[in-house]
């Protein structure tokens, strides 16, 4: 079957089997350095990209999107209602219910804990976050309107001492005001249910779900409430779509999105995830200086064949191309065994740190420095691309100098000494 001379050639300096192994180990080494390179950087992208899921599922399940209030946190009755009415319009809101927020101190035998009340209506909650799902004991459906049920987190119901059905008590920074004096304004509540989010962000030991028209009782709001939450068809369109409202709304209200809480954190971690691409790409760009190296040194032991074939009339260029093709073979097995190789264990990670965890009893991943207990992996396509072009790239671009002196070389002198 025909194929090209340089293909043919530079192939079977590939895998010719010649006396100077130092050359063949020199190819080898490359090849190999090119594989741990994109296996390595696979696998910790896979790992940045698994805690970035984990961390934004577990803020922005909880975290309110959008949210429309005024300047004094207190939408009357009417007014609520007709922007909840506007916000219709918009296709790219999926779901959206008024919320009572506020704060308070939460005692219970002696313990007191500082804590963010939350108001909310639980079936329309379902919709907007996931705290029912996260729910380990009771249900969110039992904080029924007028009973003073509490919903409260997994650390602070332990912190407090509490279980389903215990009471608490709530004071709150709303003061009762007699003729004589100021009063703080206490209720108590009986825990209905418990979450467990998770460690990192304190939502299991600071926050405290009442029902929203007990919590506008509590705070002696009337029929008013602090804002209107709203959530997303896209996480990342939440800045636009709020820059569209508060334009629909004649910026006559507050209207805040979760990048002003959340966005910086998320930034770091985009940023670091860039950076450490960058500094892992190294790794690449040594191996591929390795392959800078071994075909120079293949270029040294072929000068013979080299001006032979010159001396047949074989083109310059094509002299040029041979060992183009050689370096080429080299990069695409290397790039092709590192995505192999790397995308076996970023799929396989999770469970190796597992193993080591618990066959060397040691806890390597702590849930309150990685707000994970366990390492993840999310392998993303994206990445994947990106890691094999940039390494066939320098690894065709490390071939460039080796074949250029090569088709340089002249017969005369090269056969000099034979």
């Amino acid at each position: 079957m025909f194929r090209p001379l340089e293909f043919f050639i530079g192939l079977r300096y590939t895998r010719a089997k010649k006396p100077n192994h130092f050359v063949s180990f020199m190819s080898f080494s490359s090849m190999i350095g090119i594989a741990l390179g994109v296996m390595v950087l696979i696998t910790v992208l896979s790992v940045m990209n698994g805690f970035d899921y984990e961390i934004r599922n577990r803020i922005m399940g909880m975290a309110r999107q959008i949210t429309i209030s005024n300047y004094n946190g207190n939408l009357t009755a009417p007014v609520w209602k007709s922007i909840n009415k506007e916000m219709q319009s918009f296709p790219d809101i999926i779901a959206s219910a008024p919320f009572i927020m506020n704060e308070g101190l939460l005692t219970s035998r002696g313990v007191v804990r500082p804590v963010e009340v939350l108001g909310i209506d639980p079936p329309q909650e379902r919709k907007l976050s996931i705290l029912s799902q996260k729910m380990i004991a009771g249900h969110l459906e039992d904080l029924h309107s007028g009973n003073f049920g509490i919903v409260l987190g997994k650390k602070l119901a332990d912190q407090l001492g509490v279980g389903i059905g215990d009471k608490v008590n709530l004071i709150t920074t709303t003061p009762t005001i007699t003729p004589l004096e100021i009063l703080p304004r206490f209720k108590y509540f009986t825990v209905v249910g418990i979450f467990k989010i998770g460690n990192g962000f304190d939502f299991d030991a600071s926050l405290a779900y009442l029902n929203w028209h007990d919590a506008q009782a509590l705070f002696q709001m009337g029929t008013s409430i602090s804002g209107l939450q709203l959530k997303t068809r896209n996480l990342y369109d939440a800045p636009s779509i709020a820059q569209k409202i508060s334009t629909k709304l004649n910026d006559h209200y507050l209207v805040s999105d979760w990048t002003q809480d959340f966005g910086a954190f998320f930034s770091a971690i985009k940023m670091e995830k860039s950076m450490m691409f960058l500094m892992l790409l190294l790794i690449i760009a040594v191996a591929a200086f390795n392959l800078v190296s071994s075909l120079v040194m293949v270029v040294n032991d072929k000068r013979a064949d080299i001006a032979i074939l010159r001396t047949f009339g074989v083109n310059p260029s094509v002299i040029l191309r041979i060992f183009i093709v050689q370096g080429a073979i080299i990069g695409i097995f290397g790039t092709l065994l590192g995505v192999v190789s790397g995308l076996f264990l970023a799929s396989h990670v999770t469970g190796l740190v597992d193993w080591i965890q618990h066959v060397f009893h040691v806890q390597l991943i702590a849930s309150d420095v990685y707000y994970v207990d366990y390492l993840p992996s999310r392998i993303e396509s994206d990445d994947v691309i990106k890691i094999t072009v940039a390494s066939l790239i320098m690894s065709l671009a490390a071939t460039l100098y080796p074949a250029w002196t090569a088709a340089k070389t002249q017969p005369a002198q090269a056969l000099r000494y034979e």
